[in-house]
């Protein structure tokens, strides 16, 4: 039996989906789908050098994404899959949108905001917490950072 629920599993490819196409347009590889009633209704991959934009992180831009879906900023009931453990603005986006669930693949232990550095989904200061499972595919996330970031410094970059 897998470790995961295989929806997790499914749902964290297409993530990964969302993170290769980061990679492919020259962005930090990170990925995110947001998952409400067994679908996808909200895709995002990190977009900051294209749009010049500091908060265009794959969880921001997939939140976004599905709020629009839904019409409504509240995502209760949704699931948020994410290649790479969300950073503290990320973390605190997903709490204000009332999110029931976080499913990270890779952690950060520079800037991870969840489990790493922070707790903050957890926190039982804030006015919502959520569901958090961490490690789903965390060879294959963490795989497609430690490529992309081998190659830019081989690149002289980053």
């Amino acid at each position: 039996m897998a470790p995961y629920p295989n929806d997790d599993e499914r749902f964290m490819q297409a993530a990964l989906r969302e993170a290769q196409e980061a990679r492919e347009e020259g962005e930090v590889p990170v990925g995110a789908v947001v998952v409400c009633g067994g679908r996808i209704i909200g895709r995002g991959h990190n977009q900051r050098e294209r749009l010049n934009d500091p908060t265009a992180h794959a969880e921001m831009l997939a939140l976004t994404a599905a709020a629009t879906a839904v019409e409504s900023w509240r995502l209760e009931g949704c699931t948020l899959y994410v290649t790479l453990e969300p950073c503290a603005m990320c973390a605190g986006a997903l709490v204000l949108a009332r999110l029931a669930r976080l499913v990270f693949g890779a952690m950060d232990p520079k800037a991870g905001a969840c489990v790493s550095l922070y707790s903050i989904p957890t926190d039982d200061r804030l006015n919502h917490r959520i569901d958090l499972t961490s490690g789903v595919l965390a060879d294959e996330c963490g795989g497609i950072l430690r490529e992309f970031f081998a190659h830019q410094r081989a690149l002289g970059k980053k």
